[in-house]
């Protein structure tokens, strides 16, 4: 199922003994290992080697589900993309906040308002690190050059200092658009 297909679903309790079990099997594992889960659980197929490991966040959801379920609840799963705070943003790209709020005012970083507060999706988040990275990867390659071991010291120097300013001219002709 692709992210544009995604749909709010209500799902309503039915199927009160596989639920039952269901529930009793997670209350069980729970009460052997503590207030703390395991940190694994598995869904399995039919045949013997059929099963995938489920992510720690995937089981809570469930737990969740199956409780409100057997509780004769309805469960509405509601897709919404994440929108984190600038300092939600700023933990995940490694710089401060402050950084982050230069970056949306700058449109580098595309955010919306909520009330007086900057709010950033996440993907919009995800896809500004990945060029970021890409950046300074290539900045890196573009930086870097080989050395022989009898190549003369001041050659290499200047050398770098032209990479430098190739990069330095390149930054500001991007800047500038």
């Amino acid at each position: 199922m692709t992210a544009e297909h995604l749909e709010s679903q209500t799902y309503l309790p039915e199927e009160q003994e596989q639920l039952a079990t269901v529930a009793s099997f997670l209350s069980a594992h729970e009460d052997k290992t503590g207030a703390r889960p395991q940190p694994r659980y598995f869904l399995a197929g039919a045949e013997e080697h059929d099963q995938i490991e489920l992510p720690r966040a995937l089981h809570k959801v469930l737990v969740q589900a199956v409780a409100a379920l057997t509780a004769g609840e309805a469960v509405t799963i509601s897709p919404t993309a994440p929108k984190l705070t600038t300092q939600e943003a700023a933990d995940v790209l490694g710089v401060s906040r402050p950084t982050v709020v230069r970056l949306t005012d700058s449109g580098d970083l595309p955010f919306e308002r909520v009330g007086n507060r900057r709010k950033i999706l996440l993907k919009d988040l995800l896809a500004y690190r990945d060029a970021r990275r890409q950046r300074q990867h290539q900045a890196i390659a573009d930086a870097s050059l080989d050395v022989l071991d009898d190549e003369d010291q001041s050659a290499v120097t200047e050398r770098l200092k032209r990479i430098r300013k190739q990069r330095a001219e390149q930054r500001r002709q991007t800047t500038d658009l």
